[in-house]
């Protein structure tokens, strides 16, 4: 018999893709997903196989040192039936010169970009035929992978949806700004598995990383430390919470995480500026998607900081309300971190399912910036020496604020007040833009016996009360119309539940904020106000804020944080509250014009007006949406743009992809900054 010679072969990527919903990826390679089969077809020269005659096998090979025991390496010879614990490869069907091959991974394999080659045998004679190159993911949609998820709607939302919503704001005004997370455009793949290969795990020891890749939890902790730049490790991006961004992007602009990547990608894997919690957390949802590990991104309002991790975060302020010391231990109006969704055989049963990852640069964990993954379950039971950095996590929803009024003859008091910390943890809902509670994940109904139960287990004593008992209650309330260009008011809300007259003083203090916790100048002041409070009476008392005393200070957060104090001249307690009043943006505007399909060009017309006293310079509108934009389309203004007048213009589009899709739009200028808008456009597609 002459030797079997290989002449061409078909990877077959289209079909692939379909099969192994990676066809979106649109690169021109060959990516299937973990422990499913996918068939490549190959054609011989001169004669067919003969079963009997010819021997056929296939190497497989992973990473820059393969081999067998690490798992990174496979040589497997066709079989009549696959294999589910290794490598196998099985004849489809044959016609005369070509020959269909079903290949499949274990699946448990290691992911990342492979070799495959063949080799022949005839009489003895060998040959080696290298047929390409392909990647390799985790597989959501097989029951023996450690990212199975059950649910198909949710496999949609978790790994295949390329937008979503990320929650904003303060637990009292809660909204979504929408994003592009693209990890199925081009480069992405690439720029992932890249990720990969620079992270410092990998350049101290290849073949053990390597060998390492068919873990969820490891690949999700290497992410998590590649996200942020913190460790000089060549991280994608660059946290800055203090207002100045001029030499690069605010982290309030971005509406998506393609085009960080890229700019990560073209100058050199340099930090891109600048992140913060969101858009770190955004990324990284990103590239979770991309590998196949189902992932969401989560808010958790009223966030905790707690650098001592003694569950207590003290807070000083004087008798007008003023922050008195500096505090490294912070309250962040908001904070959000990613979920992945995997097993956790590392760990004792009960813990698998979703996982908290925390891409923002905050406390070390074994060295590394770097947070997760952390299961829920753990969290919600206060089992704080499972890995990896429950302590952190727990604090983060569950610590104590105490605030101490620090009075004129230096004298420190402890104040009263309700719990406030990690309130409404929300993600989108899944197949819908409306958000998801989660809290109950995290943390038992308050006050509850299990409540009590898990802070024991923490060797935690919580110190705060829950609402409404007897007593004296204060609470903030804001107008209607804390719009950004207005005056609002603000209330200090006194309740007085007992069955006695009081008689106290109220007094009220604003100021600009950050989104880390962070104060700026005063913009609002209230002298104290003397109010006698009848039996089951409540009073409110307003202070006005203007917008000639915020404007000047108001960060890009938006933010302005208002502190009362009620001293009960009776028994000389002092009841602190706090609020965090977001002043908004002005919406945006976004029509589509024309029927939506495939193909075809569409035309979106886009408004917004300038609810500012100034004129607005330098605008520019930014328009990006997976399967709508060719990559950002920029709109810049010529003109300034005038107090109350509207900008429109309408741009072109041509849908590349049919489906419910998101078209997002962020706006920049001088004075107003990060205002974003969004439109569903549903594609019809194509007609055949």
């Amino acid at each position: 018999f002459a030797d079997l010679v290989l002449e061409t072969w078909d990877l077959q990527c289209d079909r692939n893709g379909r099969e192994h919903r990676t066809a979106d990826m649109g690169c021109k390679q060959l990516v299937v997903r973990r422990g499913q089969p996918f068939t490549i077809t190959l054609r011989f020269s001169g004669r067919g196989y003969e079963e009997g005659v010819d021997k056929l096998a296939f190497n497989v090979e992973t990473g820059p040192c393969p081999n067998e025991a690490s798992g990174t390496r496979s040589h497997f010879a066709m079989t009549d039936s696959p294999e589910e614990s290794c490598w196998s490869a099985v004849i489809q069907q044959q016609d005369e010169e070509s020959l269909s091959v079903s290949l499949c991974s274990p699946s448990n394999a290691c992911i990342g970009r492979y070799s495959l080659t063949l080799e022949t045998c005839t009489d003895y004679q060998g040959s080696s035929f290298h047929i390409g190159d392909f990647v390799l993911l985790f597989n959501p949609w097989h029951p023996q992978d450690t990212v199975f998820l059950r649910d198909e709607d949710e496999r949609r939302e978790y790994v295949l949806s390329q937008q979503g919503l990320i929650y904003q704001g303060t637990c009292d005004y809660m909204f979504c700004i929408p994003w592009n997370f693209g990890q199925f455009e081009d480069e992405i793949l690439a720029i992932c598995l890249n990720m990969l290969d620079i992270n410092p795990k990998h350049l101290r020891d290849q073949n053990r990383d390597c060998s390492r890749r068919n873990n969820p939890a490891y690949i999700g902790r290497v992410v998590s430390a590649m996200v942020n730049c913190n460790d000089e490790d060549r991280g994608v991006l660059y946290g800055r919470w203090d207002d100045r961004y001029e030499d690069g992007m605010s982290p309030m602009a971005w509406i998506g995480s393609v085009d960080i990547l890229k700019r990560w990608k073209k100058f050199g894997c340099q930090p891109v500026k600048y992140g913060q919690c969101w858009v770190f957390a955004a990324v990284a949802c990103t590239v979770m998607r991309c590998l196949g590990i189902p992932a969401r991104v989560v808010t958790n309002y009223n966030s905790a900081h707690d650098t001592n991790a003694n569950l207590i975060i003290d807070r000083y302020v004087n008798e007008k309300g003023e922050q008195e010391r500096y505090s490294w231990d912070k309250i962040w109006n908001f904070h959000c971190w990613v979920e992945s969704w995997m097993a956790r055989p590392d760990l004792a049963a009960g813990y698998d399912g979703w996982q908290v990852l925390d891409p923002t640069p905050q406390e070390k964990s074994e060295g590394v910036f770097c947070c997760g993954p952390a299961p829920v379950k753990a969290i919600k039971e206060g089992d704080m020496q499972l890995k990896y950095d429950i302590p952190f996590i727990f604090a983060e929803v569950n610590a104590d604020v105490v605030y101490w009024v620090v009075q004129s003859n230096g004298m420190q008091k402890q104040t009263i007040r309700s719990s406030d910390v990690g309130k409404n943890i929300s993600t989108k809902s899944v197949g819908r833009d409306s958000r998801e509670d989660i809290t109950h994940n995290y943390k038992y109904p308050e006050g509850s016996e299990e409540e009590r139960a898990v802070f024991e287990k923490a060797e935690h004593e919580k110190k705060s009360i829950g609402q409404e008992e007897e007593g004296l209650h204060l609470r903030i309330k804001v107008s209607e119309g804390a719009n950004k260009g207005c005056d609002f008011d603000v209330f200090a809300v006194i309740k007085n539940n007992t069955d006695v007259e009081h008689v106290c003083s109220v007094k009220m203090c604003a100021r600009t904020a950050s989104h880390n916790g962070t104060v700026g100048p005063q913009c609002g002041l209230m002298d104290p106000v003397d109010i006698n409070l009848e039996p089951r009476t409540e009073k409110r008392v307003p202070l006005r804020i203007l917008y000639e005393q915020y404007r000047d200070s108001l960060t890009q957060d938006n933010l302005i944080k208002v502190v009362a104090l009620l001293t009960d001249h009776q028994t000389g307690d002092i009841i602190v509250a706090v609020r965090d009043v977001y002043v908004e943006n002005p919406k945006m505007k976004i029509r589509i014009l024309g029927e939506p399909m495939q193909n075809r060009k569409l035309v979106a017309e886009i408004s917004l007006v300038n609810p500012l006293a100034v004129p607005l310079n330098g605008c520019v509108f930014v328009v990006e949406g997976t399967g709508l934009t060719d990559g950002q389309q920029i709109k810049e203004l010529e003109e300034p743009l005038e107090p109350q007048a509207e900008a429109k213009f309408r741009m072109d589009l041509m849908p590349q992809q049919s489906g419910l899709q998101k078209l997002m739009v962020d706006f920049e200028s001088d004075q107003l900054t990060g205002v974003k808008g969004y439109r569903n456009v549903i594609i019809a597609p194509q007609p055949m």
